[in-house]
């Protein structure tokens, strides 16, 4: 597992954990980043871009570095 800072750009990536008080969970529950939700990195240089469904939006580094994610495995059909 690594943290959403540590992705590579243009990856997609499921939500595993967040590692972080009050605050920080309901921005990005209002957001729509919740355990589970798969979001696709645009950008990782700076502020983490992410791609989440029809929006795309910046956050810190240092709010990406508490967010655990996993790799999510595309199956060519």
């Amino acid at each position: 597992m690594q943290t959403l800072a540590e992705v590579e750009e243009g990856k997609s990536v499921r939500i595993v954990e967040i590692m972080g008080g009050y605050g920080l969970i309901s921005r990005l529950l209002r957001l729509g980043i919740i355990k589970g939700v798969v979001v696709s990195v645009v950008r990782n240089r700076g502020p983490v871009v992410l791609r989440f469904g029809d929006s795309i939006f910046a956050i810190g580094r240092g709010m990406a570095m508490k967010i655990l994610v996993e790799e999510v495995v595309r199956v060519e059909q």
